[in-house]
């Protein structure tokens, strides 16, 4: 059960509640009606780097199911639904549409407007077209450019049915993990490739702000960043600084120049080498204005100094609950994440884009009964509207993930959903979290 204050701004009908999803991680049909490979197709296919070595080809078969995933997501009583558009499903290479992909994405659109689900789009969820990581991907400043190019193609191809677009989805994970620390596609190892192509998203974004108010002028457009709340394993200076330097890598060297037009200062005096190659007008092009900033949240950090790397993780001394994929659960770090953010920067209204929690889940006589995930959507919810009574402007809230399914390099070893997937035979079955959270919006509008 969600328990909130009767007073809470989160039970007001203008509070949106809705459910994600990724292309990649739902879709499947990774090779049909035209679509190109993407970096995750190739990465997925090179041993050792996906569990079980799983990959999308069939993923919850979502290309093929929409219709009944549709169903399932009304019955949810959502307000909106976040999905991502595949980019290498609806461009050629030569960057003409590819009919057949647009036409998957106009459908899904058009049905959930039917329902009166509102849409929230993600142009860019990690699946890059490989043909551009064969060219240098998101290193090649060059690639900013093309994703300006899909942008105002799909954009003009899909605007009238869509609420609300985000350029990217958290950067940190398509650069960093991608080509600093090796973990996802394309699997590069390098921290000045990762900053360099940081940068570049960054830059994508601020090149497609314009198209997307100039296509679309009556849906909002934003961005949406993860964070993670950063603590020092104890209070020696040490441990604080090595906090310091992790929170400054992971957060603020991605919001910081979104909404201020400067990296970090700390980074030119510390580590100078972890700043990119900046051209002239890029800060301008990366800060314009944005209607909203999408937050994903989903635990916290402890931080050891290292001698080497500065940071090192740590478990939490202090006695604490673990989810499946080994995430402490930290409510109370989320409220102090948000208001922390928001004493730091003058933030535009933020929406909670992603939260939610991997279990041990397993279909017992037709249910799950996923009480870990119950536990901490209720938690979750009640530190954001902690988060708004401290002054914090949120607008919504969006559980992750609508159901089970690729979950990156973790394959289909971790569940996140509030629908059960049986991948053998692709039958959904709501989880008790997913009744508890239908039933917690069915009273809303009561």
């Amino acid at each position: 059960m969600i328990k909130l204050p009767p007073d809470s701004k989160l039970l007001d009908p203008s509070f949106t509640f809705g459910v994600a999803t990724a292309s990649f991680q739902i879709e499947g049909a990774n090779q049909e009606d035209g679509r190109l490979p993407s970096i995750w197709d190739t990465f997925c296919a090179t041993p050792g780097k996906v569990f079980n070595g799983d990959d999308g080809s069939i993923a919850c078969d979502h290309y093929h199911r929409w219709q009944d995933d549709i169903e399932l997501i009304s019955q949810l009583n959502v307000d909106a639904y976040r999905l991502s558009i595949a980019w290498p499903r609806v461009l050629d290479k030569d960057g003409a549409l590819n009919d057949k992909g647009v036409q998957f994405y106009r459908n899904l659109l058009t049905a959930l407007k039917a329902k009166g689900i509102r849409t929230f789009v993600t142009l860019y969820h990690w699946d890059l077209p490989q043909y551009l990581e064969d060219l240098g991907g998101w290193v090649n400043r060059q690639t900013a450019y093309r994703f300006a190019e899909y942008v105002d193609v799909i954009t003009k191809a899909l605007g009238d049915l869509v609420d609300s677009w985000a350029t990217f989805n958290e950067p940190f994970c398509a650069a960093i993990l991608g080509y600093e620390y090796g973990i996802h596609a394309p699997g590069h190892k390098n921290h000045r490739l990762g900053r360099q192509a940081a940068h570049h998203i960054l830059l994508a974004h601020g090149l497609a702000m314009p198209i997307i108010r100039r296509n679309c002028p009556n849906s909002q457009a934003g961005i949406v960043l993860n964070m993670n709340r950063t603590y020092a394993a104890s209070a020696s200076p040490d441990d604080r600084f090595a906090a310091l330097i992790r929170d400054t890598l992971d957060n603020h060297f991605f919001i910081a120049p979104l909404l201020t037009g400067a990296y970090p200062k700390l980074l030119g005096r510390v580590l100078p080498d972890y700043l990119p190659v900046i051209a002239e007008g890029d800060l301008e092009i990366i800060a314009q204005p944005i209607d909203f900033l999408g937050l994903n949240y989903y635990t916290c950090n402890h931080n050891r100094f290292h001698p080497e790397r500065i940071f090192e993780d740590v478990k939490n001394s202090e006695p604490a609950e673990y989810t499946d994929i080994g995430w402490e659960i930290a409510p109370h770090a989320f409220t102090e994440l948000l208001v922390e953010l928001n004493q730091q920067y003058t933030l535009p209204p933020l929406f909670i884009t992603e939260n939610g929690a991997a279990c041990a889940d397993s279909l017992v006589d037709g249910t799950v009964d996923d009480d870990q995930r119950v536990r901490y959507i209720n938690s979750h919810l009640q530190a954001v509207d902690a988060a708004i009574n401290a002054g914090v402007d949120i607008r919504g809230y969006f559980a992750w993930s609508l159901m089970d399914n690729f979950e990156w390099a973790e394959g289909y070893n971790k569940r996140f959903g509030l629908i059960y997937v049986d991948y053998r035979t692709q039958e959904r079955t709501i989880k008790r979290s997913g009744h508890v959270f239908k039933d917690f919006l069915a009273s809303r509008k009561a």
